[in-house]
């Protein structure tokens, strides 16, 4: 039971630091640094396991962390305060072509990243954007402006 106890921790540690770093992070690892994070379960391996490279330990040690992982899964499937705990939600950076300066910050977005997708997208200003949703994947969506007049922004900030 203690190899379980072990797992749990471990998980429940990587799983909120993981999260603290921001889902905007994790797109943009450097090479180095997804090997460092593969390189955690290593890290911590001796811990898991004890010292004890049996067979039979190794297996509760495995099961335990994919128990973990599908218990996850259920419950945020189940309840919506822990899919939200678990995974976040969306942000809104860009709102009727404009900055949602608290967002931008909270999400430690810089303008140029937005401005940068934005151009990837093929629109020309900010202000072709209705808005700009920061995706729990890390990915930015681009909800175009209306062609119709009736959603044009009065202010326009210049060319991206």
């Amino acid at each position: 039971m203690e190899t379980v106890l072990r797992v749990a921790y471990v998980y429940i540690l990587l799983m909120l630091v993981l999260r603290v770093m921001g889902k905007r992070e994790l797109g943009r690892l450097s090479p180095f640094e997804l090997v460092l994070l593969m390189l955690i379960p290593e890290l911590f391996s001796q811990a898991l396991v004890r010292e004890d490279f049996s067979m039979t330990n190794a297996t509760v040690a495995f099961t335990s962390l994919v128990t973990l992982v599908f218990a996850t899964s259920v419950l945020a499937h189940r309840f919506k305060r822990l899919e939200t705990l678990f995974t976040g939600h969306p942000a809104v950076l860009v709102s009727d072509g404009r900055f949602v300066q608290n967002a931008m910050n909270e999400e430690l977005v810089q303008p140029g990243e937005v401005y940068s997708e934005l151009r990837k997208a093929g629109y020309q200003r900010l202000s072709d954007a209705k808005w700009v949703i920061l995706e729990n994947d890390g990915k930015l969506s681009i909800v175009p402006m209306e062609k119709n007049g009736g959603n044009a922004p009065q202010q326009d900030d210049g060319p991206v």
